[in-house]
């Protein structure tokens, strides 16, 4: 956990993500991204300089109309000391049975994230924490390039005008496979996902080629992050004093 703690600080810094006084809403799924930040911005509340509160909350999407157990996740709060809320929703329903999406993964993203938007404002959160990690970004920057024919990529930081709230990813830094050694370290039980699409998206297939080209051209990954951050696009740019750093 001490390596993550790393990664979440120096992306709460860098990033200017945290300020005293702010309550925060941890979105967790029960997968391993959302149960390593729960678990890490519990611990960082420790020692950060700036004071903060979590609440954490899952949308259960109740595939196939079918509730998922989340006691696991309840269990975690409980002894992180973090406020939780469990939503149930329709949202499974609705994307696969009522819409029947043939690329659900779009509809599917934007109604959880209206949903969890509504939740954070009624828990009187004024920033939401996402999962997000390293490999995430530079996914999404690929599919960007190669399907979209675009630079740009989600931000680390992203203030919604119309909701008033602010969006933080502070697991940029952290790569997907430091988030699984962590998870599996410090033994968090992973509510698994009962989508009918995991494990069959464009995602997956970016995560395949990267992980195939990373293999061929070890560091591959690492430049394509590079190359992101010095694009400056989306608020990835390096900081004055990072810069300062690097030379």
């Amino acid at each position: 956990m001490q390596k993550m703690l790393g990664y979440v600080r120096k992306a709460c810094q860098e990033f200017d993500m945290i300020q005293d006084g702010d309550r925060i809403a941890v979105g967790v799924s029960g997968g391993k991204d959302s149960l390593v930040l729960l678990a890490a911005l519990a611990g960082y509340r420790r020692f950060c300089p700036q004071k903060f509160e979590l609440v954490a909350i899952t949308l259960d999407p109740q595939f196939g109309g079918e509730a998922t157990d989340y006691s696991s996740v309840a269990k975690m709060c409980e002894e992180l000391g973090v406020e939780y809320e469990l939503i149930p929703t329709d949202i499974g329903q609705i994307v696969f049975d009522i819409r029947k999406e043939p690329n659900p993964c779009s509809l599917c993203a934007k109604l959880r994230r209206g949903a969890l938007h509504d939740a954070a404002i009624k828990h009187g959160c004024n920033k939401i924490a996402l999962g997000h990690h390293n490999d995430d970004a530079i996914e999404t920057f690929i599919m960007n390039l190669f399907r979209e024919g675009r630079i740009g990529c989600f931000a680390p930081v992203t203030y919604l005008s119309r909701k008033d709230i602010t969006m933080i990813r502070p697991m940029v830094f952290a790569p997907e496979q430091a988030v699984i050694s962590c998870c599996n370290r410090m033994g968090f039980e992973i509510v698994k996902s009962k989508c009918p699409a995991d494990h069959t998206t464009v995602r997956q297939e970016t995560k395949d080629w990267l992980r195939d080209m990373e293999k061929k051209d070890k560091g591959f990954k690492i430049r394509i992050f590079g190359a992101l951050r010095r694009s400056g696009v989306n608020g990835w740019g390096f900081s004055e004093e990072t810069k300062t750093e690097e030379e």
